[in-house]
């Protein structure tokens, strides 16, 4: 089977209207993420252990499950709690949730590089706690927090294919429809894999960006 570039352009703007799910569905979740990677360490350093002992067992039972079984289980059992909501909104939750664990730990260990003695310079200079947080410490922790959480956001875009199994309509999902009703599954597989490619790297390259904006605060 030889590689149909007029069969491939026909087929590109539906992609792209895929590639715009993918990528807006990667977007909200890491959003997500970022306030329930936060939520969570808040919760883990600072709530009496009757709550944060039951939390933290669950971040490893989230941790130790496969991001697919957790979609599922998300997508059938939230309706028999009452809660409902579209295969679009699910898997932003799903994604959200399970990365938020993650980040959480990438919060921890940037704010744990961040010596005492730095907390004990703010108060000296006479910074109210929140000063020293937003003006030393923030900054000191971006050259180890925005690394891990580019990679995890990348990570979080690639995982992205798997929300086709509850129907969202994303990049693989519209390309598995259309070689299916076409019977040509070249064009669209290649298509969607050099849009992958091309958004991995743009994405990379602004991750990369950033870090060198950090690392030069520090």
């Amino acid at each position: 089977m030889k590689f149909d570039w007029h069969f491939a352009w026909q087929i590109m703007p539906q992609l792209l209207k895929g590639a715009w799910i993918t990528l807006s569905v990667t977007i909200l979740s890491f959003g997500v993420a970022l306030i329930g990677g936060a939520v969570l360490l808040a919760i883990l350093l600072l709530a009496p252990t009757w709550v944060s002992e039951p939390l933290r067992r669950c971040v490893d039972v989230v941790r130790s499950t496969p991001l697919l079984v957790q979609i599922f289980f998300l997508f059938y059992m939230l309706p028999e709690w009452g809660v409902r909501l579209g295969p679009y909104e699910t898997g932003i939750f799903a994604l959200g949730l399970h990365y938020s664990c993650y980040l959480s730990d990438a919060y921890r260990a940037a704010l744990f590089s961040v010596t005492r003695s730095q907390w004990s310079a703010g108060s000296a200079l006479g910074l109210t706690g929140w000063q020293t947080l937003r003006y030393v410490v923030f900054p000191q922790m971006g050259p180890i927090f925005v690394p891990i959480a580019g990679s995890l956001l990348v990570y979080m875009f690639k995982d992205t294919p798997i929300l086709a199994a509850i129907t969202v309509r994303e990049m693989m999902q519209v390309a598995s429809q259309i070689g299916a009703d076409n019977f040509r599954y070249m064009e669209p597989l290649t298509l969607v894999g050099g849009l992958f490619l091309a958004m991995s790297l743009l994405v990379s390259r602004c991750m990369r960006l950033i870090e060198r904006r950090t690392t030069f605060w520090r």
